[in-house]
């Protein structure tokens, strides 16, 4: 599939032919769901943590005499029906995330791409590069493309001009391809890639 290439002032300086394998697929949003749950999983922290009944710092000893004083007998404070006892079945600290094969990975990826691609919301430019670390440029050529929520996937590396000129703009993130996911392409109304991204992706998902 052919696609035009654009430049940051949004001129037309050619084309490229998109594999269809990587960015022509049937779009699934089943295997899309299970991915980004896959990348949430692995997202969430699990440091949510509740002390149990042996790890309050209470005394061990009887809080009153075994009889005689009219109430049910208790072995100690640190029970869970006393105020500051231990908590029965709490939060413990643990890992949330699960497995997902790195094939089924890959094709979740590259339908991602296909996505965007036939909702008319991925385009490529020839560079994402500046002169100068300045938002305000950047801002500028951004409204003449009328980007203003969108993912830009570079090379194998960001140009350090762009990425500090982006940082400030919201609604705009700027990732290498090594760094493209399901997750922040799916995230973002629109998706751009430089040659070079497609280059890079094309060699990683073929």
């Amino acid at each position: 599939m052919k696609q035009d290439i654009l430049s940051l002032d949004n001129k037309n300086v050619g084309s490229i032919e998109l594999n269809e394998s990587i960015f022509g697929l049937e779009v699934r949003a089943d295997i899309l769901q299970r991915v980004v749950r896959w990348q949430l999983a692995r997202m969430q922290a699990g440091t949510h943590k509740t002390k149990g009944r042996s790890e309050v710092a209470l005394s061990p000893s009887k809080p009153f005499k075994q009889k005689g004083s009219g109430n049910a007998r208790q072995g100690s404070r640190k029970g869970t029906q006393f105020r500051k006892g231990g908590i029965v079945f709490g939060p413990v600290v643990r890992d949330h995330s699960h497995d997902l094969t790195k094939k089924f990975r890959q094709l979740g990826l590259k339908i991602a791409l296909s996505s965007k691609a036939k909702e008319g919301n991925l385009v490529v430019i020839d560079e994402a590069k500046l002169s100068s670390p300045k938002t305000k440029d950047l801002q500028a050529k951004l409204n003449v493309c009328g980007f203003n929520n969108c993912l830009f996937i570079d090379g194998k590396e960001v140009d350090i001009n762009f990425a500090l000129a982006s940082r400030n703009i919201a609604g705009i993130d700027v990732l290498p391809t090594i760094g493209a996911n399901v997750y922040d392409i799916l995230k973002k109304d629109k998706l751009v890639l430089t040659k070079d991204a497609v280059n890079c992706l094309e060699e990683r998902l073929k």
